[in-house]
């Protein structure tokens, strides 16, 4: 097998992770007026340099900054677009896990002017982790797919009279982020990650009922979505790497939608302009690997066969097996080796500890040797 010198890497990892202690305690202090905004940045930067440093010593050739400066994954960057901000109404989203359900409140979104990119989103974010990195190790910035804006509100989230023909939103929020996509490449970004829930929840039939009710076509809508990351990337500055990570929802520890990649796979694989493929692969609702019988020569696929929703570690024998299970559909020299989703898409974290958090790290990148070298 030959050796991977650029993303995605054998032994990845999604992005986000376990907001340690110190950083959750700082991000408290500044929310109740007890420390200001230069003292919580200066505990975000010592968070970082640590977490880097551990990717680093996991065996890891990117590192992220665990998405630390953030609340959430996606909507931290979605409201700081232009024309988009909170709604006074709220979404409840239900969680799945072993125990029971759990709901998760958090403001909807609304679409009150023309969609525009008014800053470079992350900017400082990335610059600050670019130059943490260190020789050796890829930066790796993550950020909502553009589906992630409409699939959060739908049709409802969009004011007619700001956008009487949607293709007109559509097309907005393609420029906006293939400036975002641009100016990131200026920054000297190599490796992005369009981190999208949307084209997995599309798989469970529960989901395109209730996308099929507030009035969008949920049969073809993944057909939209391709379209609308592949206009977002096109112009991508030569030297950076695109991947997209699909999951099926990952707070506190739980999911919310289920099914195999089935119903998207033949689109999705065949027409989706990335150069690598997160998906999620942990347990039974995942499905199985025949979807990725479509993926074409020369695309990656990252297989989250590491879970970060519990603590217990996966054997090495497991690993292997259900890789040269997925060869089976595709090449093992297109494969690589990831968890399936980040340890904390929200501040709150999944139900395991940091150590464990490392130790899973270190299982992708050993496993990943021992396999590709």
């Amino acid at each position: 097998m030959s050796l991977r010198t650029e993303p995605p890497f054998r032994a990845d990892h999604v992005g986000s992770l376990l907001r340690p202690p110190g950083l959750l305690a700082a991000r408290d202090d500044h929310a109740q007026g007890r420390i200001d905004g230069a003292a919580l940045a200066a505990a975000e930067d010592a968070a970082i340099r640590d977490v880097v440093a551990m990717q680093r010593e996991a065996g890891l050739r990117s590192a992220t900054d665990g998405e630390f400066r953030r609340t959430s994954w996606h909507m931290d960057f979605i409201y700081r677009l232009g024309g988009i901000s909170p709604a006074d109404d709220k979404i409840k989203v239900r969680f799945h896990n072993e125990a029971g359900d759990i709901e998760f409140s958090t403001a909807a979104l609304r679409v009150h002017g023309k969609v525009r990119l008014d800053e470079t989103i992350f900017a400082d974010h990335f610059a600050f982790l670019r130059d943490t990195a260190g020789n050796g190790v890829t930066p790796k910035l993550t950020i909502p797919s553009p589906n992630m804006v409409h699939y959060r509100g739908g049709p409802a989230s969009i004011d007619p009279e700001v956008y009487p023909d949607v293709e007109e939103f559509w097309s907005d929020l393609a420029a906006a982020y293939a400036e975002q996509v641009r100016r990131l490449g200026e920054l000297g970004c190599r490796y992005l990650q369009l981190d999208d829930t949307s084209l997995a929840y599309l798989n469970d039939p529960a989901q395109r009922a209730m996308i099929s009710e507030r009035g969008d076509d949920a049969e073809h809508l993944h057909l939209r979505y391709i379209k609308q990351i592949n206009a977002a990337i096109a112009e991508r500055p030569e030297g950076m790497n695109v991947t997209t990570h699909m999951c099926r929802g990952n707070f506190r520890s739980s999911w919310t939608a289920e099914g195999g990649y089935d119903f998207v796979a033949e689109a999705l694989f065949g027409e989706l302009d990335v150069d690598g493929f997160f998906l999620e692969y942990d347990d039974a609702r995942s499905g199985g690997f025949e979807p990725l019988r479509f993926v074409p020569p020369g695309k990656m696929v990252v297989l989250g066969l590491v879970t970060t929703k519990r603590g217990e570690l996966e054997s090495k024998d497991d690993l292997k097996r259900r890789i040269d299970e997925a060869s089976r559909f595709v090449p093992l020299e297109q494969i690589c080796l990831s968890p399936q989703c980040g340890f904390s898409s929200t501040v709150e974290g999944n139900v395991l500890t940091a150590e464990q958090q490392a130790a899973k790290l270190r299982l992708i990148a050993e496993t990943a040797e021992e396999i590709w070298g």
